[in-house]
């Protein structure tokens, strides 16, 4: 992990930054090789962090539009497709890790944090699992787990757990609501640029069927539970906020986003022009606002 001190109108602001780790494997021979990003620029625009942080953001001049925190999309996607050729090659082999998550989550035990919930679901696998061989179908979905991975954790976010192959993932919410769900929303459209222009095309190289998924997002209080008494057991959370995201994500449309209420009432001006209510027009849909005993409202970006 490396560390940046930034010093802004006598504010001293500390941003830490993770670093991801890979392995790949050297084709002339067996031996694994472990590397890390030696490229000392931060993955976030500095001088963008420091205006998100003050309240000083703008996009195209004094808009006051809200500023991304993200790696640049042209970069993302072009170590994507680097890192999925030589998966499908057999020449890169992914690691990813769970352990900021709990080591965050660890600090909050029986306990109840707000947190935006984020579901990211890929379709399309089971029909890949029947005409892929294994090995392909495996190092794909390593790839998309991975890849989303690294988007999550760019824009400040935590990657809870990988069921099957859905990514949860969460963004503390407590400190910063607004900022959690702005982030929360342009790492879902950074995912599907990444999937869209980074990894499919690799696949239409190798005549492999395209991915896609679906985003669901919320937020909400959350209890944090241990499953064992040690430092090691597993940390889960457990909330209403989780099988609403759950739901939201099951009845979303390839890729497209999907969030709920709580986020759409907090979001950035800008940002809420970019979505719509989907209104009585949702089929199975029987959750209610836990405020209001009204039916909870899903808006859809266009």
């Amino acid at each position: 992990m490396q560390k940046f001190k930034l010093i802004a109108n006598n504010i001293t602001i500390k941003v830490d930054y993770i670093k991801l780790q890979c392995v790949e494997e050297e084709p002339d021979n067996s031996v694994k090789v472990e590397k890390k990003n030696t490229d000392q620029s931060p993955p976030y625009r500095i001088d963008s962090m420091v205006d998100m942080i003050m309240g000083i953001s703008h996009i195209g001049g004094n808009s006051g539009e809200p500023q991304r925190v993200t790696v640049d999309a042209e970069t993302l996607v072009a170590q994507t497709q680097e890192r999925m050729w030589r998966a499908l090659k057999r020449r890169y082999q992914y690691d990813s890790n769970l352990k900021p998550a709990q080591a965050f989550l660890l600090n909050h035990i029986n306990s109840k944090i707000p947190l935006v919930i984020m579901y990211v679901d890929l379709v399309g696998s089971t029909d890949m699992s029947m005409t892929l061989p294994v090995d392909k179908l495996v190092s794909i979905i390593r790839a998309f787990t991975y890849e989303m991975s690294s988007v999550i954790q760019s824009h400040k976010g935590y990657v809870l757990k990988y069921v099957g192959d859905a990514v949860i993932a969460f963004f503390p919410s407590s400190y910063n609501k607004l900022l959690a769900c702005d982030n929360a929303i342009y790492c879902a459209q950074s995912m599907i640029t990444v999937v869209r222009n980074g990894i499919n095309p690799i696949l239409n190289q190798y005549d492999y069927p395209e991915l896609s998924m679906k985003i669901g997002i919320d937020e909400g209080e959350n209890t944090i539970v241990q499953y064992g008494h040690d430092k090691s057991s597993p940390i889960d959370i457990l909330s209403y906020c989780m099988s609403l995201v759950a739901k939201i994500t099951s009845i979303t449309n390839p890729d497209r986003i999907t969030i709920g209420e709580d986020v759409y009432n907090v979001l950035h001006p800008s940002l809420k022009t970019k979505f719509r209510e989907l209104g009585d027009r949702i089929q199975d849909w029987n959750y209610t606002n836990r405020q209001t005993g009204q039916l909870y409202k899903l808006f859809l970006m266009e």
